[in-house]
């Protein structure tokens, strides 16, 4: 179970990590953050609304508990990514740029599977009972 966790944090964090740094910059509309968002047709006010979402779906993925909330962050966060890569292949952005995507899909699919083996490990082992005389 311990290698379980350990793992789960180490893919959480990188998933944190990567999806954060996608975030900030949309929630502070950063001038190459408009950029982007030009180039792919979209309007620059939806820029704070998505960063804003990624960043709550990344504190309800972080937070303790609340398992019907962390389901729907982890679709959140894949959603965002498949519109983000659909958008680039549809603007015709080269292949080459689509390294960040799949990087980003595998730390999604491993931070939700290593959840739900956490979990299931959790609900599997006996509770530990400290009786003192």
């Amino acid at each position: 179970m311990k290698r379980d966790t350990i793992l789960y944090w180490l893919i959480t964090g990188l998933l944190v990590l990567l999806m954060g740094a996608g975030a900030i910059p949309d929630v502070l509309s950063v001038p190459d953050a408009i950029k982007l968002f030009q180039h792919l047709g979209y309007p620059a006010y939806l820029l704070p609304f998505l960063g804003i979402a990624k960043l709550l779906g990344l504190a309800a993925i972080l937070i303790p508990g609340f398992p019907r909330v962390k389901e729907w962050a982890y679709a959140g966060l894949t959603f965002d990514l498949a519109g983000a890569m659909y958008s680039s292949i549809a603007v015709g952005d080269p292949a080459s740029g689509w390294a960040f995507f799949i990087i980003g899909f595998a730390l999604i699919a491993g931070s939700y599977v290593c959840y739900h083996k956490k979990q299931k490990a959790a609900v599997s082992s006996p509770p530990i009972l400290n009786i003192t005389s």
